[in-house]
């Protein structure tokens, strides 16, 4: 969290004194009392190793917890975890020290770790649970949080990245991004007391004509000074930066406030103050102008909730306006570094919401009410680390950076690009005719209940395929010359992840005999079983969907039997078919049963050729040809033979 400190740092005011006196332990509580961390840890760690671990347990004790603080307001949860074990080792008294040595667990990724500490905190410690309860509560859910990753795709941005810090982008306008480094080529010779690295500057990288990042540079003009500049944000028309300052002499303590500067041209002038309220004890900074320009929001350790917390000020009028955005924003951690993607959705960071540890992203949207439902951002954007710092390219796409410590034991901050990539949702098949054959050209049209129309013509193999929308329900009409109509209906999965739906239109042809497969019959007679049942629903479907077509149905008999005997039992069977097809509301003037015994042997389709490969295509299954065959031969043929085939006799049936 060394950003906080960085440029959000309000320290107390005493000095604190070890109790193992000497002037190297004054001088590295001094330098800790003025936020000057990096160097107070180099020194705790000097006065450590000189302590005797069996006759100075006590001030190792305490020396080890002093470092382990700066560790972790570094944000080197690593360091200071294994800092705050060797003081609980050598008996600090202090109860918060289990809290602590939880937290940095929690910050390294080490959950299940983190999760024993905080239970044993709130079972010695049960009157000052609430803080480690909520902690816990995120330990917990961290492990769901990258077990159930989301769909962004997180990188870091090496372009951007120095050797050192460099972290809370802000885009101004598409193609400029600007955010604040530590880089050895920043202003200034002087390094912090606070991280030992240079003082951060705000610098900027943009595009060129071919819309290509190139490597960023300083800004010109006035802005950046030998102190600290960085987290910015501009109003609406990119023409004044809102940014935080921290002006400081050695010795004192560091605070931080909010100024402004003005763009002339590609230069930005020296900075002025931005006057809040007449305080001089308060910090603010990380200031965000809302998409309106009409609020500015930013986080200050004004009296609150606790730690830091956001508050907004009205920029037009500011008489009168500061509020504090609330109990469902704000905790008794630090909530900061707000972003305002629109003026009803916020991005901000916490360590006081559950999370994976350290700082999390966060976005809170404004319900019709005027309440805030906050969710976590999720693994990937998130991580054990601090992740903080968001902006988007646009409104429109969920696209951007942010920075994060993630896998970076000193704590440097670094730059990360993410994008949710589109959902790749599609429909796609073939159009083949009853023998399997594809249909080229034949036209399919998808409607969706979205308000969406879609149409595009089958390729010569007769496939197709459509982009879809998660969640909507839609259907398909598939149709071609010379082929009736098809349609389907379905609807695609709400998840949130890529799919890609499989669904063919099989054409009944208006030239020759369709066959209807699955219809079945008791052996000898006339009676539909009821298996037949869904494929003669399907039939009554397409007729409904073709409704000026009159089609002859026609049944089939395999050899055995004689002529006179397998015509009337054909008759007697293709009749059951019309019947039941009248029962599902076809009208009887449209049908016409038909029964041709033997007569019609199967001539073997493409399709039948590639069930029955023994049989050629082109092949007639008449019995002379039946009689040369095996005898399991002979039955898969005769089978083939008993069918029942619609033939379309019309297709202007009541159409004048």
């Amino acid at each position: 969290m060394n950003r906080i400190y960085i440029l959000l740092c309000i320290v107390a005011l005493g000095v604190m004194v070890g109790g193992c006196g000497g002037p190297k332990l004054a001088v590295a509580d001094d330098q800790m009392a003025r936020g000057e961390y990096f160097d107070a840890a180099k020194t705790y760690r000097k006065i450590y190793n000189k302590l005797k671990p069996r006759e100075q347990r006590k001030e190792r004790a305490e020396v080890a917890r002093k470092m382990a603080d700066c560790h972790s307001r570094l944000g080197q949860d690593a360091r200071a975890a294994a800092a705050y074990q060797n003081a609980l080792r050598y008996g600090y008294p202090d109860s918060t020290i289990l809290l602590n040595l939880a937290q940095s667990l929690h910050g390294q990724g080490s959950y299940a770790q983190a999760i024993e500490a905080y239970e044993q905190f709130i079972a010695r410690y049960p009157d000052k649970a609430a803080e480690a309860e909520r902690q816990l509560a995120g330990a917990r859910k961290a492990a769901e949080l990258r077990r159930n990753k989301t769909r962004h795709v997180v990188r870091e941005a090496t372009l951007f990245n120095s050797r050192r810090s460099d972290f809370s982008p802000m885009f101004n306008g598409p193609d400029q991004l600007y955010f604040t480094t530590t880089n050895e080529k920043v202003n200034g010779s002087g390094r912090s007391e606070i991280t030992g690295m240079k003082r951060s500057d705000i610098w900027m990288a943009k595009k060129n004509e071919m819309g290509q990042w190139q490597r960023p540079e300083a800004l010109e003009g006035e802005l950046n000074t030998e102190w600290d500049e960085g987290i910015c944000s501009f109003t609406p028309d990119g023409g004044m930066m809102y940014l935080t300052r921290a002006l400081r002499a050695p010795g004192s303590n560091t605070g931080t406030e909010i100024w402004t500067s003005t763009r002339s041209d590609a230069q930005w002038s020296a900075p002025v103050k931005f006057e809040i309220i007449p305080d001089t004890v308060s910090s603010f900074g990380h200031p965000a102008v809302s998409p309106s320009g009409e609020w500015l929001y930013f986080s200050s350790d004004m009296p609150g909730h606790g730690g830091k917390d956001l508050w907004r000020i009205n920029l037009r009028d500011r008489v009168g306006t500061l509020e504090n955005l609330g109990d469902a924003i704000n905790t008794s951690g630090d909530d900061v570094f707000p972003y305002l993607l629109t003026d009803s959705i916020l991005y901000f960071a916490s360590d006081g919401h559950p999370g994976l540890g350290g700082l999390d992203i966060f976005r809170a949207t404004l319900s019709p009410s005027g309440g805030w439902l906050v969710e976590n951002m999720g693994s990937p954007i998130n991580s054990e680390g601090d992740d903080f710092g968001i902006t988007f390219a646009s409104p429109g796409r969920e696209e951007g950076y942010f920075s994060s410590n993630r896998g970076d034991a000193r704590g440097y901050d670094h730059l990360y690009s993410f994008l949710l990539p589109d959902l790749k949702i599609t429909i796609s098949g073939w159009v083949v005719d009853k023998d399997d054959e594809p249909v080229p050209g034949a036209v399919i049209r998808i409607v969706g209940r979205d308000g969406s129309n879609q149409k595009a013509v089958a390729k010569d193999d007769g496939s197709f395929s459509f982009p879809l929308q998660r969640g909507v329900s839609y259907v398909m009409l598939a149709g071609a010359r010379g082929y009736l109509n098809a349609k389907q209906e379905f609807t695609s999965d709400a998840a949130e992840e890529d799919a890609d739906y499989a669904i063919d239109f099989v054409l009944a042809s208006v030239s020759k005999p369709n066959i209807v497969e699955n219809i079945f019959y008791d052996f000898d007679r006339a009676t539909l079983r009821p298996e037949s049942k869904e494929s003669l629903d399907e039939l009554a479907q397409m007729l409904r969907d073709n409704p000026n077509i009159t089609v002859e149905m026609a049944s089939h008999t395999d050899r055995w039997g004689s002529d006179e005997y397998n015509a009337a039992l054909s008759l007697r069977r293709a009749k059951s078919v019309v019947d039941y097809l009248i029962s599902a509301g076809i009208p009887a003037a449209r049908l016409q049963a038909q029964g041709y015994g033997k007569s019609k042997p199967k001539v073997v389709s493409k399709r039948i050729a590639k069930e029955y490969p023994q049989f050629p295509e082109g092949q007639v299954l008449d019995e002379a040809y039946i009689l040369t065959l095996s005898e399991a031969d002979q039955d898969a043929a005769d089978q083939i033979n008993r069918r029942t085939e619609f033939q379309v006799l019309s297709t202007d049936f009541q159409m004048y």
